[in-house]
């Protein structure tokens, strides 16, 4: 594949030439474009990572982090005002975090049936909304559609992802202590 833009920059070095070959391209820098980049890297691949949004910077660009709830104006609430800047996306911020997601008045996101399309212009991507919160999936989840009749079964069990949620957390670290739901998987803690 081809990158030919030679304004574009890469790590804050130039192109040289009008072309660059690459193994693999990952578009989106969230969590799974971030983890298929890193991966794709580490086997060797030449890999170009490519995302719209900003850079964030740690440290600064979380100025709502060490806010109590009644600091801020409206206690976390949401207010006519966001609805009216973020229709869709006003259903899943709260005063705190909605810095990290798009104002739908500015990128739209036209839809026949209702979707609540949650997005996040960021390296990260909406990764950084989730308050470190990500679960195992059990395989109540796996099997839901084939005991509700809905929909297609999935052609895979928990077991089966198990050994790469025990790679992905033993990398990122994860917090919590084991509890033994079987609804709820535990992790590598």
């Amino acid at each position: 594949m081809y990158a030919t833009d030679t304004r574009s920059k890469i790590l804050g070095n130039k192109i040289k030439n009008n072309y660059m070959n690459y193994d693999a391209i990952v578009i989106g820098s969230g969590i799974s474009g971030g983890w298929a980049a890193k991966e794709l890297c580490e086997k060797g691949l030449k890999t170009l990572l490519l995302e719209r949004g900003r850079d964030v910077k740690h440290g600064q660009d979380y100025p709502t982090a060490m806010m109590n709830p009644w600091d801020f104006p409206n206690r976390l609430n949401v207010t006519s005002e966001d609805f009216e800047e973020y229709p869709v996306q006003a259903n899943g911020f709260d005063e705190g975090c909605k810095h990290f997601f798009v104002k739908d008045k500015d990128h739209p996101y036209i839809q026949d049936k209702p979707f609540w399309w949650l997005r996040g212009y960021q390296v990260g991507g909406r990764s950084l909304t989730w308050g470190r919160q990500c679960y195992r999936w059990s395989d109540l989840d796996f099997s839901a559609n084939l005991k509700d009749g809905h929909g297609v079964d999935w052609p895979i069990r928990y077991n089966d992802l198990a050994p790469w949620y025990n790679y992905v957390e033993g990398f990122i670290g994860v917090s919590g202590q084991k509890e033994n739901l079987p609804h709820l998987p535990d992790g590598s803690f």
